[in-house]
């Protein structure tokens, strides 16, 4: 996947489908910023927020390249899409589409604790200036145990299958997934500063050797485990990776 330089959003993104790309990675002379909300809101009204956090750093609408969002139940593979297509549809209004695409990286998993009542945003990134010196950092998008660019059923991993043998070969597939996002994006694992792990079985016996055990150095800033499902029925795990120097709470 050929790196695509965003026109006017200060990244490069790798391209994925329609509604969001496999991840992002700052120009030459910029950085990306990682926000948290400490309480999501209503992911319609999170486009407010995004907005209101662009215009306080003087930042276009370009420079939004993160989204993520919670919804209160893992869809369909149909409502997934339906659900995607209204969300597009969004970042289309925002002129954020390049060549037909959606350059935004993008996580969307459903808890399993405390689940919201309608889909919420949760977090979101943006490009900003920064010392031109300072090395490029990057968000690699959320995907389950699907091969890339492929949305069904067929596709699963061992579908069907959730024994803890599956669960491993699972995680090793999406292990091996985050790895080549990574490496596409120009980055490495010594530059990752995040790595966060969705689902809801038992992830001990995948962290010695297929997570942590690659993932190097950044095994010292460990795992952040989030007991959710992957927003489509049927699949079962999910990682997304970044590297970033800025992390802000806000709400």
């Amino acid at each position: 996947m050929p790196l695509t330089d965003h026109p006017l959003g200060d990244y490069r993104f790798l391209p994925g489908i329609a509604p969001y790309s496999c991840g992002v990675v700052s120009a030459p002379g910029f950085e990306v910023v990682h926000v948290t909300l400490h309480r999501p809101v209503p992911y319609l009204r999170g486009f407010d927020e995004i907005e209101r956090r662009l215009v306080s750093e003087g930042r276009p609408r370009a420079a939004l390249c993160g989204v993520e969002l919670r919804s209160p139940c893992p869809f369909s593979f149909e409502g997934f899409a339906e659900f995607n297509a209204g969300y597009a549809r969004i970042l289309e209004g925002w002129g954020l589409f390049v060549d037909g695409v959606s350059p935004v990286a993008r996580t969307n998993v459903a808890p399993e604790g405390g689940p919201p009542g309608e889909p919420v945003l949760y977090g979101f990134s943006y490009s900003r200036p920064c010392d031109p010196s300072l090395p490029p950092t990057f968000v690699v998008a959320g995907a389950g145990e699907l091969p890339e660019g492929v949305l069904a059923v067929e596709g699963i991993v061992r579908g069907g299958d959730a024994s803890p043998d599956a669960i491993a070969t699972k995680g090793a597939f999406v292990m091996d997934l985050m790895e080549r996002r990574l490496r596409g994006l120009g980055g490495d694992w010594p530059s990752v500063t995040a790595i966060d792990v969705y689902t809801v079985h038992p992830i001990g016996r995948l962290l010695p050797d297929v997570i942590l055990g690659r993932a190097g150095s950044a095994a010292a800033h460990g795992v952040r485990w989030f007991y959710s499902r992957p927003p489509i029925v049927g699949i079962e795990y999910e990682m997304d990776l970044r590297g970033v120097r800025t992390e802000l709470r806000i709400g």
